[in-house]
C-alpha cells in the first residue's frame, strides 16, 4: 500500500540527509512492512507544498496506546523518546 503524508521542511531535510531515519505519526491509519510512505514536504507558513517528495519503505512499524512500562509520574516529567538506529 502507498501511504501519503505532509512533512515539513526541517524534518523532510533531515530525512533527506539521512540524519533522521523514523516518523513519528499519530496512529490514525494503517501501516505495515512493506508499505510505500510517501512524504510530500509541507510548508506551515505558506500552507503549500513545496513540490519536494521523497518515498520510504516501511521496515517495521510499532503501535501503541499505551505504555505503561514507566510510572506515570516519571512519563509526565520525562516523557517518551522515539530511537531510530541503522
Amino acid at each position: 500500500m502507498r501511504i501519503e503524508k505532509k512533512i515539513w521542511p526541517e524534518y523532510f531535510q533531515k530525512i533527506i540527509d539521512g540524519v533522521k531515519t523514523f516518523e513519528l505519526r499519530l496512529a490514525d491509519f494503517e501501516c505495515r512492512p512493506g508499505d510505500i510512505l510517501v512524504l510530500r514536504e509541507w510548508d506551515p507558513r505558506t500552507k503549500e507544498y513545496t513540490g519536494r517528495v521523497i518515498e520510504k519503505k516501511v521496515t517495521y512499524v510499532a503501535k501503541s496506546k499505551d505504555m505503561r512500562s514507566w510510572p506515570d509520574e516519571d512519563i509526565r516529567k520525562y516523557g517518551f523518546l522515539v530511537i531510530g538506529f541503522k
